[in-house]
Order: structure tokens, then C-alpha cells, then sequence
């Protein structure tokens, strides 16, 4: 009988900056479940992905470092491979879209296409900086949403509420390279006519009720308000070209090209595995479900965009199911690689194992509304819940056998009843894993085995095995076995979740091989009587985080801005000193003794950090509310300032909130400031090697940060809301201090 076949596809993550946190609860931890599961059942699965390389994400990480979108691109690929191998994500293939598979598979569709009507060139208005004098790509432009008043919406799509754009619907639209307003000309295009197939995706959709209510619900809102033909090319050089004469310097839309990498990574693996035909199984035969994983904002993609390029392609299988996640949070901030809070992967795998990782973000999934990631509730769950719960009963079970008896002990007879209960406890958890984590609903499926670990915890309590020891060896022996079967049963059922560590519990319960495929026949196999037990140890062990917001805390008391220096005059009392005219979105005054080291013109029209919630005082006469924030080392004092685009105004407050109370000079003179250079994304020299985030950052080569006190081996980077990192208006050695 031939194996059942499943189809996963997984969306692709732009090689712009390391995956975080909202990757992983959003699109990649629940396929890999989904995946386990269904290689346990013994189903033959494809599952594929790979990195986005031609997003303008990438484009715009190489134009703030310097360097090409192929070096950033690659790197990233890279970095993010690794993350997803260390996390126990297993791909049938995690590719990139920047090979020549891909080409090929992206211009066979386009080609079809257009050869069957369904692309059409014509003129249309795209947004063009003179400034900069190039058109500008969707993430080259942003502005506020008409719907929903995001001042930093992206031009196509606001991240807060969904709404898609077309090129000009954004209001207030700046080019995001130099701030300028661009203006709308003219350019020719390719247009794929999405309107060409409204009514059959109504027709598609609607026989789609197993959908998540929020994906439906997004889906059809799309269809009532009216579908419109959309570009599929535009002006670039980074991305794969239009393959048709008289096309130079066009290439065709990430929108439209990345979804096809399903396909292409799909014929990728087929040749990879020596048979290239082998991708059609999954893809045209018809009894083969798909499965697309991702967040709510890639959802009309994947439900509208996708699903008409393969009806417009022909002859392959349309997602049978996109069970697309909300948004994972942090202080009820999105994660962003660009925008926001990220905690990415790289990270907090050198401070934690997978499994523990795995096992909060099954349990705090987005699946249905945004949920809120916090240090707080992830020490708390690991500890109470993996640690006490499912990590205790491993140990006491296993511990109390390996000593009393060293191998697995027979069942025995006289325990009918205990049977009957421990059968009827795995027989429920395997109903219910079955059924939830074939629904996709993840939560439900993990809530399922520490129901089961929570029943053999309370079961080894009421058998007593220390009590039985002591007067009945053979019964004793006989309940650890029945223990050993519900250890056994957690190790089949929470591997999807917990692959390391169940991985490793098999190992203890004395079996061979590893779990994986067909595995789930084990759920109702015996245990290897008389087989000697490896001598156990703990599985999970408590978390203590050591919080930096606690650590940093302190710094919430200030209220940093960027401030634009209009005009500067001599102080009229004192020959050090200057008058500073400040914008920090409104005037204020400043005095500051910087004469010594800088002119009046270098300091006009230079944007500088000020601390607005500092006492006034007057020096000399004049009174100053506020203080320009700069750096001294020796004889050198050098002012700071923002190392990239910044507004007067703009917070500058490290992630964290700012404060409203004012503060004395000498309270603000208790917090330790210091400059160093950054050497990558998680180091900064500071006159000595230290930890610091940098990775989301457009960075200064030489930049300001908080430390929690003298000689700490973590840092906090300086850096306004629109993610630009504080720098040093010139070079000074590294650990000068910040006045």
C-alpha cells in the first residue's frame, strides 16, 4: 500500500538580518510539528523552503552596510540555515531564490503566462526619488496609512493593520534613503491580470471551510472589495530579469517570484535525490494536501496570489490549507527584523536549548491572536511546567527503576486495574494529538501530552513503587512498568515538539535507533523487558533569567531625543561656553561647553542626543533645559549622533520606555554611558570585549551604549525608534565616557 503524501511549504524569511523569535512561533516551528507528526505516522512528507534573497529588505541591508545584496544575501542564508538546523527544524530542502533553478522555474511561469493571456504590459505611475534620482522599490518608501494612521507604514503594506497599497495610496509617502517626498512617473510595466480569476477563487475559498476563521475572514475581504491587475516587474538590477528582449534593468517582483520558489524548491530536491520527476507526486496528483505555514500578514499570498498563478500555470494542486499565525509580540511591540523588539535566534540558542525554546513557543502560539512573548512567563512555563512536570516524571520514574531493578521489569500479573487505567490515559492522549496536531492546532496537541505526564505523575504517586519495595518486589517492578509505558508513549507523542530531549529519553527507556519515521507504531508496542537501563539524568533543568530589562531598567528614567542645532551664539558671560537654539520638535535652549571643540558652523545644522529631562539651570546667567550628550576621552570631546535617518524628536530610548520625571545633573551622572566599536551583530568593544545586540540596527561603525554598571559584560546599543544607532560625530578610543 502506498504511503500516504503530504505537501509543506513554508514561508520564505528574508536574508536581511538573523531570524527571531516571531519567525520561529509564526512560520517555522508549527510545520516542523506538523511535519514530525506526520513522518511518525509513517506518511511520506515533503516539506521545503528557503531564503528570500531578492526582497528589498536585502537591498536596503546592503545600501546601510556598504556592500552588495549578494554578499548580504548569502550571509544571512547562512547565518539562517544554521539557526533553523540548531532549532531542530529539518527541511527536505531550505534553499535560496538566488539560484539558476529558480530562474528557470520563475520564468517557465512567467512565460506560460503571458503566453496564455494572463500578463499584459502596459504604462503605469511608480514612485521615483529625483533626490536619488532612481525609482524607488515598495520598502524604498514609506508614509502613513490611510486605514489605520501607522506613521511608518510601508508603501505596500502596513504592518500594524494588514492593508495592502497600491503604488500611491500611501499618504505622505518619503524615500527612505534620503527623506526626501518622491513625486509619480511614468514607466512600463508587466501586470499580472489577478482580476482574470475572481470568480474562481470565490469558488475556491468558499469550499475552503477547514480554513482558520482569521485567514477566511482575510481572504474574503480581499475578494468583496474588487481585485486589481498588479505590476509583477519594476525597475531594479537586484533580482531575477524579465526574460524577454527590450526588458534591461527591470526585474520581476519579489511578490510575485517568491511564492514560486515552492514550486522551483520542490524541483530543486527531485534532482537532488537523483529522481527529477519525483517533485510531480507531490505537486499533480490530486489526493496530495498542501500545507502553507506563515504569518497573518503574508496571508492574501497565499490564499489569493498563489492560488491564481497556479490556476493561471495549470495542472498543479492549489494549497489545500494555509494555517497562517498572528503575530508574536514583546511588550506588545511586533518582533521585526527592522522595525521594533527582536530577539533573534542565534542569540538565545547560546543561552538556552532548543527544546526549551520549542516547547514555550508551542505552548504561547500566536494561532489565533497575537500573544506576547516575555522572559517572565518563559522561566516561569519551563520551570513549572517542563522542568516540575514533564521533566520530573521522566527522572523519578526512570531513577527509581534504573536503581532498584537496572533494567526494564516485567509487567507482571494482578494489575488488571492499573492497566486498564494507564491504557485508557495513552490511548486518550493519542486520540487527541492525532486530532489536533492533524488539525494544525498546535497549542492543543502540546496541552494533550502534559495531560498525559500530568496523569503519570499523579498514577506513580497512587502505586507507591517505594512502598512496594518494600513488600512486594514483583508488583513493584510491575507498576514501573506500566510508568516506563506512559514514558514511552510521551517520548512517541512529544517528539514532534521536543525532538532533542525525547531523542534522548528513547535512549533511556533502553530502545534502539532514533524516532522518526513510523515511530507512531511504537504507541501501542511493548517495552524491551529484561533490557538494561542506561543509568538516567535529567532531561530539563531550571531557567534563571538574568534580565536585561531589570538590568537596564534604570536608563527608563531618561528622556533622550534627537535635537537639529538651528543657530549657535557665544555665551555672553563665560568664554567657554555656547547658546544652542535646539529643535527636538519643539525649541529649546541649551548651553554647552563645547567652544574648545567645535566652531559655531560645525555645530549648526548638526543633529545631536539631548537629555530633555534634565532640571534647568542657569550657567552664567543663561538658563539651559536640557544637555547635549557627548563622549570624552583625553583631550578629545565629540558630540553624539544618530548614524543614519532620524527627525527632531525622534526617541532615542534603547528599547525601553522614556522617563517624565525630571531629573537633577547628578542623578543623571549616576548612569554609565561609554562609546566602542562595533565588531559584529552581538559585540562591541568597549575598551574590553562585550555583549551587545546589535543585529537590527542601522549601526555606526563607532557608537554609544548603556552599561548597568562599571565593567559589565553586557551592553545596551543607544538607538531611536526607526532602529538607527547613536554614533560619535569622529573617532575617540574605545570606552570613553558619555557626559
Amino acid at each position: 500500500m502506498e504511503r500516504p503524501k503530504v505537501f509543506i511549504g513554508v514561508a520564505w524569511p528574508y536574508a536581511n538580518s538573523a531570524i527571531h523569535l516571531g519567525h520561529v512561533a509564526g512560520s517555522l516551528l508549527p510545520p516542523d510539528i506538523f511535519s514530525r507528526y506526520h513522518r511518525l505516522r509513517g506518511h511520506r512528507v515533503l516539506m521545503v523552503s528557503g531564503s528570500d534573497q531578492h526582497g528589498t529588505p536585502v537591498t536596503v541591508r546592503a545600501d546601510k552596510e556598504g556592500t552588495s545584496p549578494l554578499e548580504v544575501a548569502d550571509r544571512y542564508h547562512e547565518i539562517n540555515k544554521k539557526a533553523i538546523e540548531d532549532l531542530g527544524i529539518e527541511f527536505s530542502l531550505f534553499t535560496k531564490t538566488h539560484t539558476e533553478n529558480h530562474v528557470q522555474v520563475v520564468h517557465d511561469i512567467f512565460l506560460r503566462l503571458l503566453e496564455k493571456g494572463y500578463l499584459e504590459q502596459k504604462e503605469t505611475m511608480q514612485y521615483y526619488c529625483p533626490t536619488c534620482g532612481k525609482f524607488l522599490p515598495d520598502r524604498y518608501v514609506e508614509g502613513r496609512c490611510v486605514k489605520c494612521g501607522n506613521e511608518n507604514s510601508r508603501s505596500d503594506q502596513c504592518d500594524r493593520c494588514g492593508t495592502t497599497f497600491e503604488v500611491g495610496e500611501i499618504a505622505d509617502p518619503v524615500c527612505i534613503t534620503c527623506r526626501s517626498h518622491p513625486e509619480m512617473r511614468e514607466t512600463e510595466h508587466y501586470f499580472f491580470k489577478l482580476s482574470d480569476f475572481e470568480a474562481p477563487l470565490l469558488s475556491y475559498v468558499k469550499g475552503n471551510e477547514h480554513w482558520r476563521s482569521n485567514v477566511q475572514l482575510f481572504t474574503q475581504n480581499w475578494l468583496e472589495s474588487g481585485l486589481n491587475d498588479r505590476p509583477i516587474t519594476r525597475d531594479m538590477s537586484w533580482g531575477i530579469p524579465v526574460p524577454l528582449p527590450g526588458s534591461e534593468g527591470k526585474v520581476i517582483y519579489v511578490w510575485f517570484e517568491a511564492v514560486i520558489g515552492y514550486l522551483s524548491a520542490s524541483k530543486e530536491w527531485a534532482k537532488m535525490t537523483g529522481e527529477p520527476e519525483a517533485w510531480k507526486e507531490f505537486w499533480t496528483d490530486p489526493e496530495v494536501k498542501g500545507y502553507y505555514f506563515l504569518g497573518k500578514d503574508n496571508i492574501p499570498f497565499h490564499t489569493i496570489i498563489w492560488p491564481s498563478i497556479l490556476m493561471g500555470y495549470g495542472g498543479l494542486n492549489l494549497p489545500y490549507d494555509v494555517p497562517a499565525n498572528e503575530f508574536l509580540t514583546f511588550k506588545g511591540e511586533k518582533l521585526s527584523k527592522s522595525k521594533g523588539p527582536s530577539i533573534d535566534i542565534p542569540s538565545i540558542l547560546k543561552l538556552f536549548e532548543a527544546d526549551l525554546i520549542r516547547y514555550y513557543l508551542a505552548t504561547n502560539m500566536p494561532e489565533s491572536k497575537d500573544t506576547d512573548f516575555s522572559w517572565e512567563d518563559f522561566e516561569t512555563k519551563i520551570n513549572n511546567e517542563l522542568v516540575a512536570t514533564l521533566g520530573n516524571y521522566f527522572h523519578r520514574v526512570l531513577s527509581f527503576t534504573y536503581k532498584n531493578f537496572h533494567e526494564v521489569p516485567p509487567l507482571g500479573d494482578d494489575l488488571e486495574a492499573e492497566g486498564g487505567l494507564v491504557d485508557e490515559a495513552i490511548a486518550q492522549a493519542i486520540v487527541e494529538v492525532d486530532s489536533y496536531i492533524s488539525t494544525c492546532q498546535f497549542k492543543k496537541g502540546i496541552k494533550a501530552v502534559m495531560d498525559l505526564a500530568q496523569f503519570g505523575n499523579r498514577f506513580f504517586d497512587s502505586v507507591a513503587p517505594w512502598s512496594l519495595l518494600k513488600t512486594d518486589k514483583a508488583k513493584c517492578g510491575g507498576v514501573l512498568h506500566l510508568n516506563l509505558k506512559i514514558v514511552q508513549a510521551l517520548a512517541v507523542l512529544g517528539h514532534p515538539y521536543l525532538p532533542f530531549s525525547t531523542q534522548r529519553l528513547w535512549g533511556l527507556l533502553a530502545n534502539d535507533g532514533a524516532i522518526g519515521d513510523g515511530s507512531w507504531d511504537h504507541l501501542t508496542k511493548g517495552l524491551n523487558v529484561g533490557r538494561p537501563l542506561p543509568e538516567p539524568k535529567p532531561l530539563y533543568r531550571k531557567v534563571e533569567i538574568q534580565r536585561e530589562e531589570s538590568l537596564f531598567s534604570g536608563f527608563e528614567a531618561l528622556d533622550l531625543r534627537v535635537g537639529l542645532i538651528e543657530s549657535v551664539s557665544d555665551h555672553p558671560n563665560a568664554d567657554k561656553l555656547m547658546v544652542l537654539k535646539v529643535n527636538i520638535g519643539r525649541p529649546i535652549q541649551l548651553v554647552a561647553g563645547l567652544k574648545a571643540f567645535y566652531s559655531k558652523e560645525e555645530l549648526t545644522g548638526k543633529k545631536v542626543v539631548v537629555i530633555t529631562n534634565l532640571q534647568p539651570a542657569k550657567l552664567r546667567g543663561v538658563e539651559s533645559q536640557g544637555m547635549v550628550l557627548a563622549a570624552e576621552a583625553g583631550d578629545k570631546v565629540k558630540v553624539l549622533t544618530p548614524s543614519g535617518p532620524a527627525e527632531p524628536g525622534d526617541r532615542v530610548n534603547s528599547g525601553l520606555s522614556s522617563g517624565s520625571k525630571v531629573l537633577s545633573f547628578s542623578e543623571f551622572q549616576a548612569f554609565v554611558l561609554r562609546t566602542g566599536t562595533v565588531l559584529n551583530d552581538h559585540e562591541v568593544d568597549l575598551g574590553k570585549k562585550v555583549k551587545a545586540d546589535t543585529s537590527s540596527l542601522v549601526k555606526a561603525r563607532q557608537a554609544a551604549f548603556f552599561l548597568p554598571k562599571e565593567g559589565a559584560d553586557v551592553a545596551l546599543p543607544l538607538y531611536t525608534e526607526k532602529k538607527v544607532s547613536i554614533g560619535v560625530d569622529g573617532e575617540l578610543d574605545n570606552g570613553a565616557k558619555v557626559r
